[in-house]
């Protein structure tokens, strides 16, 4: 199943019937965690972002309660990084009067997926409305895939008139995105001078596909904010899985939880980057809460580990054919 598809399927269908199991893990009493999550510079934008990122898929189909509460605890653990999208069903509804106590305390990120520039300015009107906030500090385009979402966002007409217009008015402060193809993220760094990118920065990929470390040097050179994805990701499910699998917030296999996805998401944050975002499956993030604030660069040991753990895995990503 691919994310566009698995993100309509959960979202239709109210996913997490879970929501009341996992409710109790957001309303309980957080651990006595001494040292706030540090922070990264974002590239060549003067702010200072929390390494672990706060994904809005957490709070998706969970009730308000759930979603102030958990909230609440990851601004107090230290997390300043927050990442939306209209795409992930009624995430923004539940993010935005929970987040709206420390709006001025945190980086707010949000990505659309409509390249045109009505059907562009009409999400972000209707984000900031519902994150109820008169700008987001980061505004993406999402998950380019192919050279064609390039064409239409730089055309006439297109998303980048949007961007930039919005840019002047005050409702976006920088301007990024996200993708899932290193072709397409090589000519989207040549093609503007984008202030950040959110990228799969994953053990697997990089180890098995080739897929990311020339897109990490690029964005390293042009001095971007670099933000990862997937840090904690595995492998595509299998047929039979993708029906019926523990983690109905992931659209790919997980690293095994915890010591695996552990040392992925070090890994993940021993490289160039600013920040990155673990998984909206609630244990994945709270593990990823953990790791920020007791972070450790990986070592040579647990990187052969990791790698050697890799090894035949199916990555999520590919680079394209020529």
């Amino acid at each position: 199943m691919e994310r566009r598809e698995f993100l309509k399927t959960s979202a239709a269908a109210g996913l997490l019937g879970s929501t009341k199991m996992l409710e109790p893990l957001a309303n309980a009493e957080p651990a006595n965690h001494a040292a706030p999550i540090p922070k990264r510079q974002l590239g060549k934008t003067g702010e200072q972002l929390s390494i672990i990122g706060f994904a809005g898929i957490v709070v998706m189909d969970n009730s308000s309660s759930y979603a102030a509460n958990i909230v609440s605890e990851a601004v107090d653990r230290g997390i300043n990084y927050f990442d939306i999208a209209p795409s992930y069903g009624n995430a923004q509804e539940r993010l935005g009067p929970a987040l709206q106590p420390y709006r001025n305390k945190v980086f707010l990120a949000c990505k659309e997926e409509d390249w045109t520039k009505d059907g562009s300015a009409k999400l972000l009107d209707e984000s900031l409305r519902l994150l109820r906030t008169d700008h987001v500090d980061l505004y993406q385009f999402h998950a380019l895939s192919k050279m064609s979402d390039l064409e239409q966002i730089f055309a006439p007409n297109g998303a980048m008139e949007t961007f930039e217009a919005a840019k002047k008015t005050g409702k976006l402060r920088f301007i990024g995105f996200s993708a899932h193809s290193v072709e397409v993220a090589h000519a989207a760094m040549d093609r503007y001078p984008f202030d950040t990118i959110l990228f799969p920065i994953n053990f697997v990929l990089f180890s098995q596909a080739k897929f990311g470390p020339t897109v990490l040097e690029k964005a390293r050179q042009k001095g971007m904010g670099i933000m990862a994805l997937k840090g904690m990701a595995k492998t595509t499910w299998s047929d039979a899985e993708k029906k019926d699998h523990p983690h109905p917030k992931c659209w790919y296999e997980p690293a095994a939880f915890p010591e695996e996805a552990s040392l992925g998401l070090r890994w993940t944050l021993s490289q160039p980057i600013t920040a990155a975002i673990p998984p909206g499956d609630e244990r994945y993030f709270r593990l990823g809460m953990d790791i920020g604030q007791n972070f450790q660069p990986i070592t040579e040991g647990e990187t052969q580990q990791l790698i050697a753990a890799a090894k035949g895995v199916n990555p999520i990503f590919h680079l394209q054919s020529a």
